[in-house]
């Protein structure tokens, strides 16, 4: 495929040079080579094995919770974020007291990602830019960092990328005016009847949308949900269960760097870089289910060898592990309407069996219990 010009670089009065996308898309559409196409085909056929295999989980949802808080820590941690999914599980327990400040970055995340999951699944839900917006106040109200992204709001004043203004800058997205063009020009691409396949036009939409960075923060966030929640509104995935953060922050040097030659006309070694993202994820993702039905087949046989009354209790808890796998004896109780001591009990039987560990052996008090074996599946 040739280079195409997706936009070019303007002189603007202030004195540096401005991203000007052409109109989108190009006249002449796009042609992939024959090997795209291939790599499609591969990236679709696991998408199509992912959604069978995931139809079989007793438990898909409680296995979308997860992938929901891996995509969201990974998704954060490209952005700076410190903080870990297994944070993420403990704050939303309140677990630990000693949680750092920015995990409220995956949970704004998370919370955005329920929402448009909700709003998708709408009869009459368009994928328009006011889903865009509502997207990114969800990410960003009352996050650590609203004051400086006018959360729900695109820009009204020049963002830039790299450097400490925008005529230092690594890159400076279009000014307001060619903003709002461009993003008109996006939404009815994302509507429009074409013979592009389905997953290559989720890249192109992903990084269109990050050409264009129409808020003041949150973008590449906002922009990452978008590919899941395009391909789920499309009918390719029956669940939304293919999230590529993790390959883009395995990968995050070469995935700025692709992302920075589609601007400039790189629009095949952009689209071949997700295609492989999602032939991996998808990869991962049928792996991943495979090895939590074995792991739930042997610990519901462990749960079903103790005696009737313990057994019944046990199988209360179990299940729940699969979407909140770090507890305490409040979680517990919550569960299962025990008293204290009856659910430090059913803890202490988990322990035995080898289910739950105690995750600070050192601490006596307040001590949280993590499903080890669970998590390190997902990450792995």
């Amino acid at each position: 495929m040739k280079s195409l010009d997706i936009g070019q670089l303007k002189d603007q009065k202030e004195g540096f040079k401005a991203f000007v996308p052409n109109p989108f898309p190009p006249k002449g559409g796009f042609e992939f080579d024959p090997k795209i196409l291939k790599k499609s085909d591969e990236a679709t056929r696991l998408l199509g094995k992912l959604d069978g295999i995931t139809k079989l989980l007793p438990d898909v949802d409680f296995f979308l919770s997860m992938y929901l808080r891996k995509d969201a820590a990974s998704s954060s941690q490209i952005e700076g974020t410190m903080a870990t999914m297994i944070d993420a599980i403990e704050a939303e327990v309140q677990a630990s007291a000693n949680i750092p400040e920015d995990v409220d970055d995956i949970l704004h995340y998370i919370k955005a990602l329920n929402y448009g999951m909700k709003r998708v699944q709408q009869d009459d839900f368009p994928m328009a830019l006011r889903f865009v917006r509502e997207l990114h106040k969800q990410l960003m109200d009352k996050a650590r960092t609203t004051h400086y992204s006018d959360p729900g709001e695109f820009r009204k004043s020049q963002n830039w990328i790299g450097g400490t203004r925008p005529d230092n800058a690594r890159f400076v997205p279009p000014p307001v005016e060619e903003m709002h063009v461009a993003l008109n020009d996006l939404e009815k691409f994302m509507h429009s009847s074409d013979d592009i396949l389905t997953i290559i036009k989720a890249a192109l939409i992903h990084a269109q949308f990050e050409t264009i960075h129409p808020f003041l923060d949150g973008n590449g966030r906002t922009g990452r949900m978008l590919i899941t929640f395009y391909l789920w509104k499309e009918g390719y995935l029956e669940k939304p269960a293919l999230f590529l953060s993790s390959y883009f922050k395995k990968h995050q040097k070469v995935y700025y760097e692709r992302l920075f030659g589609y601007h400039f006309g790189s629009v095949s070694d952009w689209v071949d870089f997700f295609l492989d993202g999602v032939i991996e994820i998808a990869g991962e993702a049928i792996d991943i289910v495979g090895k939590i039905t074995t792991l739930r087949e042997k610990d519901m046989l462990k749960v079903q060898t103790l005696g009737k009354r313990s057994s019944e209790s046990a199988a209360l808890v179990l299940p729940k592990l699969y979407e909140q796998p770090i507890v305490n004896v409040a979680t517990v109780q919550k569960w299962t309407g025990f008293s204290r001591v009856g659910s430090q009990s059913v803890i202490n039987r988990f322990i035995e069996m080898g289910i739950l560990t105690p995750k600070d052996k050192d601490k006596k008090y307040g001590q949280s219990y993590i499903y080890k074996k669970y998590i390190d599946i997902f990450a792995e």
